[in-house]
């Protein structure tokens, strides 16, 4: 699942817990998952897809998320995106997307 916030990219994968207890919080970023997760200990994978990971208990991840659609106060996502380049690539994932819709937007 990709989880788009106003300062933060997630991914979050359920991968390599049999118990399926906890998810895998993935950034590409420095500080998305510290962010959203103040509690988690998150550690670096240079040379991986994501270089920021940290396993989380799966009903906090459900519990933080939950939190943040219960926060949203706007009519507009992308304008809520105050750092230039985060923003700016949300707009490239709005475009590439919009190209799935029948018919296209404007």
């Amino acid at each position: 699942m990709w989880i788009c916030l106003s300062d933060a990219f997630l991914s979050i994968v359920d991968k390599g817990d049999p118990t399926r207890a906890t998810l895998l919080v993935r950034a590409r970023r420095a500080g998305d998952i510290e962010r959203v997760f103040p509690e988690a200990e998150v550690s670096m994978k240079g040379g991986s897809d994501y270089a920021y990971r940290a396993r989380l208990p799966r009903a906090r991840v459900a519990s933080r998320i939950a939190e943040a659609v219960q926060g949203v106060d706007y009519g507009n996502f992308k304008a809520t995106v105050r750092e230039r380049r985060r923003h700016d690539v949300y707009m490239d994932i709005w475009t590439v997307l919009a190209r799935d819709q029948d018919p296209m937007p404007r």
